[in-house]
């Protein structure tokens, strides 16, 4: 009887270990039911519904991006576009290339209800030179510090208004400069100047003389301190050049 009673004690270990296999089994089933086929199916169902859904909005998109640009350039095509004037005050970056190859920056701070223009220009590897102009026509040119300089002259216009490329201003058609798809104008051989077709930002403008300016950043707004525009005292002791 010893070996069946052994045998006995060890298929009923082995029913109770199975039991516990298959209850544990059942618990993990209903805790976390496998996905069946069908669900897979409808989950890919949904799934290509959503892809064709986003496909469509994204070509929609498209079309809507295609029509206004198509009917922004049919009116850019239509009428003759005028230059933007420029803010009554605004701070610019430039970065000059001059006609002698040398090279310089310029701060330029135009400010028209105080009637003044004002360019802080750096040399290459050089002296930093004060240009302020006045609306009366007065100009002062001037260094600063121990072996400071000044010069004073006169012309017979004062700095330029905003709108001065309204006036006599010849469109030439777009050209892309530095990057950037510009509208550009002409005016009495004197300025070429180039002015961004999305922003209406100026961009560059060169003179007749062959001295050209990128214009690297553009502050509407912004003001300088009187302080800065007074002119020293050396260049009231001189006599004015006309």
């Amino acid at each position: 009887m010893g070996p069946f009673l052994y045998m006995g004690k060890a298929n009923t270990s082995l029913l109770l270990h199975r039991s516990v296999v298959l209850s544990t089994s059942l618990k993990t089933l209903y805790k976390n039911p496998k996905k069946t086929k069908k669900d897979e199916k409808k989950m890919s169902s949904t799934r290509r519904s959503r892809e064709r859904t986003m496909k469509q909005l994204n070509l929609a998109l498209q079309i809507c991006l295609t029509t206004s640009l198509i009917l922004q350039l049919v009116t850019c095509s239509n009428s003759t576009p005028t230059p933007n004037p420029w803010p009554d005050q605004f701070h610019a970056l430039l970065f000059m290339n001059l006609s002698t190859t040398k090279l310089q920056l310029s701060d330029l701070w135009y400010d028209w209800p105080k009637g003044r223009n004002v360019n802080i220009f750096q040399k290459q590897l050089g002296e930093v030179l004060y240009d302020v102009e006045w609306n009366n026509g007065t100009s002062f040119y001037y260094t600063i510090g121990e072996n400071g300089a000044c010069e004073v002259m006169e012309f017979e216009v004062g700095i330029p208004r905003p709108d001065f490329l309204l006036d006599g201003a010849h469109y030439l058609g777009t050209e892309v400069t530095d990057g950037f798809l510009c509208n550009v104008w002409e005016k009495v051989d004197f300025i070429w100047y180039y002015e961004d077709v999305y922003t209406r930002r100026p961009v560059r403008w060169d003179f007749y003389d062959g001295i050209s300016s990128q214009v690297m950043t553009f502050e509407v707004g912004a003001v300088l301190p009187d302080s800065v525009t007074q002119a020293p005292a050396y260049c009231f002791n001189q006599e004015k050049d006309a």
